[in-house]
């Protein structure tokens, strides 16, 4: 995930053909049909498909994503690459809070992580998206590292990340987020 302002509730999903269902809510691998929907979903939520984080500009709306569904319509997404033994969580974006959408998307990705023989599963946010801290915490994700002014690097690479956010707090730094997995191969 970047470190750029993380929108509320972020989530991942589930293993390769199969549906996952986490709370109640329904996880399944994104398809061609879902394509725009998510990359316009990222747009919106971080100003572009192009997101920033740990000196690299990733385009999420290329990568492999997750999509949690209420009541047949989609509900939310999640984009995540899967690197040697390592999966990053790149975009999380929950569209209907407190309903364990991003609970059950990031279920279903380290789920589908641990099939893939994956040891962690990984995010960064950034420094002022403390309800983000909160559900990472909940969802039994440990702060890993902080990355000092990440953010202020990233505006290299994506000038329009914003200076504060929306609680007024500058944005500078990126915290990383783990979730040890136990592989299944």
């Amino acid at each position: 995930m970047v470190p750029e302002p993380s929108p509320p509730g972020r989530g991942a999903g589930p293993a390769a053909d199969e549906n996952a269902v986490v709370t109640g809510v329904p996880v399944r691998p994104a398809d061609e049909r879902d394509a725009a929907w998510i990359a316009d979903g990222v747009a919106t939520a971080w100003g572009s498909t192009q997101v920033a984080r740990l000196g690299e500009l990733v385009d999420a709306a290329t990568l492999p994503a997750l999509v949690a569904e209420l009541g047949g319509e989609r509900a939310g997404h999640l984009t995540y690459a899967v690197r040697g033994d390592e999966c990053e969580v790149v975009t999380l974006l929950a569209l209907v809070t407190g309903r364990g959408v991003g609970r059950a998307l990031l279920t279903g990705c380290a789920e589908l992580a641990a099939a893939r023989g994956c040891c962690r599963l990984w995010l960064v946010t950034t420094n002022d998206n403390a309800a983000a801290f909160a559900f990472y915490q909940r969802v039994g994700m440990d702060l890993r590292a902080l990355h000092r002014d990440d953010v202020t690097r990233a505006r290299r690479l994506k000038p329009a990340i914003p200076l504060v956010g929306a609680a007024g707090v500058p944005i500078r730094h990126a915290l990383e987020f783990e979730l040890e997995l136990a592989r299944r191969r």
